[in-house]
């Protein structure tokens, strides 16, 4: 068994750390790494560790690491592990004099943290909301039988069609399971409801449009795809954005949870807001963490949550004047 000289500090740490040969073969690893990837270390040794992780993108960063004899990092790398678990690590591979590389993991905080499930969280959300919504409804009924203009009636009838989405999302949520509805999505319809509900907000911004009209429609549940972009634009708005951007493009070679790299249908909205503040960037996706002293904390984990329920992901970039997050939706089966 190859192992590292400091083995008997490499066992105790709990940073993972595995030895693996120029075609990934693990020849050793610590106990940390074996129960991160759910594997034991004796059981481990021979099998290549990029199928471990299912990340193809190690082993040409290892093939580099060893040629320019230096430490290389896959930062946020998402991958699955044992029984399909998702997560999300910094991965380094630093090259050893014997022409091995010595691989270091550590997991990102969403991997590591166990808060409350968020299933449990929102269900007991969804539990408190759905009288409040029936009384909305109720009263948006009553104005709209009682005004004359049209423009009233219109907006009336939108807080109704509202109410009725939130109290159908609350309802999946409080089933058990509460799959969602897969049938085919429009993005760009979508995206023109999302705008009547943008525009009809207090601090209403300006909105702009950069489609590719060419996307096929994608597949999934059209009033939770709906919540994730409005969280996102309300989300905008909070941080002060006065212009909005809804961009879709196709974008190839994503990996989104899989081995193998696909096409994804990725909806972007960009908005011109003070940014994401730094010390959040790393747990911005957390229940109950949230950049307002009002704010909740489940819009963007309830998003993140329904883009990976769709195959998807969702990411974000953003600086001062320019936040862009990034829904990206699977475009087909991946292949292998």
């Amino acid at each position: 068994m190859h192992a590292p000289p400091t083995t008997e500090i490499a066992t105790l740490i709990s940073t993972g750390l595995a030895v693996v040969d120029p075609s990934l073969a693990v020849r050793w690893l610590n106990p940390a790494m074996g129960e991160w990837l759910g594997v034991g270390t004796r059981s481990a040794q021979g099998q290549k560790f990029d199928a471990l992780v299912r990340e193809p993108a190690l082993a040409p960063l290892a093939e580099r690491a060893l040629a320019e004899r230096q430490v290389l990092q896959l930062r946020g790398a998402y991958v699955v592990l044992a029984r399909g678990r998702p997560v999300t690590a910094d991965i380094a591979l630093q090259p050893l004099a014997d022409g091995t590389v010595l691989i270091e993991v550590h997991p990102l905080i969403d991997d590591i943290a166990e808060p409350t499930p968020l299933s449990a969280t929102l269900r007991g959300f969804a539990h408190e909301v759905k009288n409040p919504l029936a009384g909305l409804r109720g009263a948006a009924q009553l104005l709209q039988r009682r005004v004359a203009e049209a423009d009233l009636k219109d907006l009336a009838s939108l807080v109704i069609a509202e109410a009725d989405r939130l109290s159908a999302l609350a309802d999946r949520l409080l089933r058990h399971g509460g799959a969602a509805r897969v049938a085919p999505v429009n993005i760009h319809e979508l995206l023109e409801r999302l705008e009547v509900l943008v525009a009809s907000e207090p601090s209403a911004p300006r909105i702009r449009r950069d489609y590719d009209p060419s996307l096929p429609d994608s597949s999934g549940d059209s009033d939770r795809l709906l919540q994730v972009l409005l969280n996102l634009a309300r989300n905008a708005v909070e941080a002060g954005a006065t212009t909005l951007i809804f961009r879709t493009r196709v974008e190839h070679g994503v990996r989104l949870g899989e081995p193998h790299a696909r096409s994804a249908l990725r909806i972007d909205v960009i908005d011109d807001g003070r940014g994401v503040p730094d010390a959040l960037r790393d747990n911005l996706f957390q229940p109950l963490v949230s950049g307002r002293p009002e704010g909740t904390g489940l819009g963007l984990a309830l998003s993140r949550e329904i883009a990976r329920e769709h195959g998807g992901e969702l990411r974000f970039v953003s600086e001062p004047g320019e936040t862009v997050f990034s829904l990206f939706l699977p475009m087909e089966k991946p292949h292998g």
